[in-house]
């Protein structure tokens, strides 16, 4: 029996007559490769959470394990996804996403930072369970050393690649958002292509932007100065 028909759990098995384990499990998640990882998941994870600041039907999180099967054994061929989103549920913390405690939700987009450890998983096996067994509708895979950036859709039961834009940024149906790299990183876009900031970066910009209005006002000021015109008469 093959590592995926042993992990594979049946459509119908939440009807089944099964002893589910208890909900409250743990993630089991190995620490990250590096540090670049690491950043990369973060800044996945601000840049939505941050576009998504006023929802409460979703959930996303990096390095957690997925648990979808009672019968689901550890492997070290497969761990839980990088960075994942669910959609149409509550936001809350959570220590693990437990599917049968999730209404069977699986995720709904996953991202796998790839390294060379986990590239060749990332790209095969993963790739066939998201797609037979989560049936994720949008996965990516990203590189930070090389860069490489793949995404698929999934259509009539199997992935797909998407086609890049004129930006080589990849849309997610179901974020409705773009994926692309910028200063060598994987971040994410509007619609409109406007970059989506961190919380920190918004807060930067939104300074630089009240800077830039004092600055505007102020030689306003001096220039009615110059031209005799007293702005305490108004």
């Amino acid at each position: 029996m093959s590592l995926t028909q042993d992990l594979e759990i049946s459509e119908s098995i939440l009807d089944e007559d099964v002893i589910f384990p208890p909900s409250d499990l743990y993630s089991d998640e190995p620490p990250l490769e590096t540090k670049l990882h690491l950043r990369q998941i973060m800044l996945l994870l601000q840049c939505l959470e941050w576009v998504w600041h006023d929802r409460q039907d979703f959930y996303a999180c990096g390095n957690l394990t997925v648990y979808y099967s009672p019968r689901q054994r550890k492997s070290e061929q497969f761990r839980g996804p990088d960075f994942f989103v669910v959609l149409g549920t509550e936001r809350k913390p959570r220590k693990s996403w437990v599917v049968w405690e999730e209404e069977g939700k699986y995720p709904n987009v996953i991202v796998e930072i790839l390294s060379d450890k986990t590239a060749k998983t990332d790209r095969g096996l993963k790739k066939e369970i998201y797609q037979n067994i989560f049936r994720t509708p949008d996965y990516f895979w990203f590189d930070p050393e090389s860069l490489e950036f793949q995404g698929f859709h999934l259509l009539d039961g199997q992935y797909q690649p998407l086609q890049p834009n004129s930006s080589g940024w990849l849309w997610s149906q179901q974020l409705e958002l773009y994926l692309g790299i910028q200063d060598a990183k994987l971040r994410l876009f509007t619609a409109q292509g406007q970059l989506i900031p961190t919380p920190t970066e918004a807060a930067l910009q939104a300074q630089s932007e009240l800077e830039s209005q004092r600055e505007r006002s102020l030689r306003l000021a001096q220039k009615l100065q110059e031209m005799g015109i007293d702005l305490s008469d108004f």
